[in-house]
C-alpha cells in the first residue's frame, strides 16, 4: 500500500459515494466546523442533524456564543449529552474572542490549545478551513486506518496511539486532504462499520490487511476496557402548585452545571425525609440510564404539597418553576423526559 494509492482511492470515492449535504459540508468557517466536530464526537449524526440548526440559530458566530450565559449554551444542548462538551464551547468561544479577536487561529497546533479542542478535532478544523495537511484520528478513522493497514498495535497504549499518528500523517496526500479528511470519516461512518463491514462497497478492498486476513471486525485492537460501574439514587419531583423544585449540580461531576431534581443516596432516606410532609407522594417506576462508565439507576419519587402548605425544611437551595420554564432549561436527558408531559 502506499500513500498515494490510499489516498487516491478514497479521494475518488469520496467524491462519488461520500456525504455531500450535510449542514456542516460546504463552508470554510471555523466556527461551524468546530461547532459540528464537537457536537458530533460520541452523537450520531442523526441526532446532531436536530441540534445542530438550533444552536446556530440561537448562537450565530463564536462571539454570541462567548457572549451567553453558560446556562443558555446548557439549555440548548439539553439531550445530547458528555455535557463538558458544551461547557468546553462555551469556554473555548469566550477565549477565542478575548485572546485571538474572535477568530480562529489557522494551525491545527494553535488550535490544540483551545479549551476543548484535542488533536484530532483541531486537524479536523485545520484541514477543512485552511487546507492544512493534519491527520485527524477520531474513532471512525482509526477503524479504517487499523483494518486497511492491519495495524496490530493495542490503542490501550500511548505508544501504539502515538504509532499510529505518525502512520497516518504519513498517508496524508500532498493535496485535497479536505476531501480526503471526508473521506475517511465518512467510510467509517457508513461503509468500514464497528460489526458487519459492507467490504464489497468499500475503495480500499483490494488493499485492506484485516480483509485479506478475513478478521475486519478484530481491529481496532484495543484490549484495555474501562470496568461498568452502577450506581443508585432517589429523585425527589417536588410540586407546589402549578411549579416544581429544581437543583443546580455542581460545577464538577455528573451532568455538570445543569438544573435537575434534588438527588438522594437512597429511596429509604427520601421516604424518611418526606414521612412527615402534608400532601401525598407516589414512586414512579425507576428510570435506567447508561453513563460512559457506570449505569444509573434512579428512583423518582413524585410529591405534590397542597397549594398553601408551607415548604417543608432541610430541602437543598434551589429554584421553583413552572413546566414550561423547567423544560427551557439546562436539563438532563432522563429527567427532562421524566418532565415532558
Amino acid at each position: 500500500m502506499t500513500r498515494r494509492s490510499l489516498a487516491s482511492a478514497v479521494v475518488t470515492w469520496q467524491r462519488e459515494h461520500g456525504r455531500h449535504g450535510l449542514p456542516w459540508q460546504g463552508t470554510r468557517d471555523p466556527y461551524r466546523v468546530w461547532l459540528s466536530e464537537v457536537m458530533l464526537q460520541q452523537t450520531q449524526v442523526s441526532t446532531v442533524l436536530e441540534y445542530y440548526p438550533r444552536f446556530l440559530a440561537r448562537f450565530p458566530d463564536v462571539q454570541a456564543l462567548a457572549a451567553a450565559p453558560q446556562d443558555d449554551v446548557l439549555a440548548l444542548w439539553s439531550g445530547l449529552g458528555y455535557y463538558s462538551r458544551a461547557r468546553n464551547l462555551h469556554r473555548c468561544a469566550q477565549v477565542v474572542v478575548a485572546e485571538h479577536g474572535g477568530r480562529f487561529p489557522p494551525s491545527s497546533a494553535a488550535l490544540a490549545t483551545l479549551p476543548g479542542i484535542g488533536r484530532s478535532t483541531a486537524a479536523a478544523i485545520a484541514a477543512f478551513c485552511f487546507g492544512e495537511r493534519a491527520a485527524i484520528l477520531d474513532g471512525n478513522v482509526k477503524r479504517v486506518l487499523t483494518r486497511a493497514l492491519g495495524f496490530e498495535g493495542d490503542l490501550s497504549s500511548s505508544a501504539e496511539e502515538k504509532r499510529l499518528w505518525a502512520q497516518a500523517e504519513a498517508l496524508l496526500p500532498a493535496q485535497q486532504v479536505d476531501v480526503y479528511t471526508q473521506g475517511l470519516m465518512d467510510l467509517g461512518a457508513t461503509v468500514c462499520s464497528l460489526r458487519q463491514p459492507t467490504c464489497l462497497l468499500c475503495p480500499l478492498a483490494a488493499m485492506c490487511v484485516a480483509r485479506a486476513a478475513g478478521t475486519p471486525e478484530r481491529f481496532p485492537v484495543k484490549t484495555r476496557r474501562v470496568k461498568r460501574g452502577r450506581r443508585q439514587h432517589a429523585l425527589l419531583w417536588l410540586r407546589r402548585g402549578e411549579r416544581l423544585l429544581l437543583v443546580q449540580r455542581p460545577q464538577q461531576g455528573v451532568w455538570a452545571g445543569l438544573w435537575s431534581l434534588p438527588e438522594f443516596d437512597s429511596t429509604e432516606t427520601l421516604a424518611a425525609m418526606t414521612a412527615t410532609w402534608p400532601g401525598a407522594g407516589e414512586w414512579l417506576p425507576p428510570i435506567e440510564h447508561a453513563l460512559t462508565h457506570f449505569d444509573w439507576l434512579l428512583q423518582p419519587l413524585v410529591w405534590t404539597l397542597p397549594a398553601r402548605a408551607r415548604v417543608p425544611p432541610a430541602l437543598p437551595e434551589g429554584r421553583w418553576a413552572s413546566e414550561e420554564e423547567a423544560l427551557a432549561m439546562g436539563l438532563p436527558a432522563p429527567v427532562r423526559r421524566l418532565l415532558e408531559p
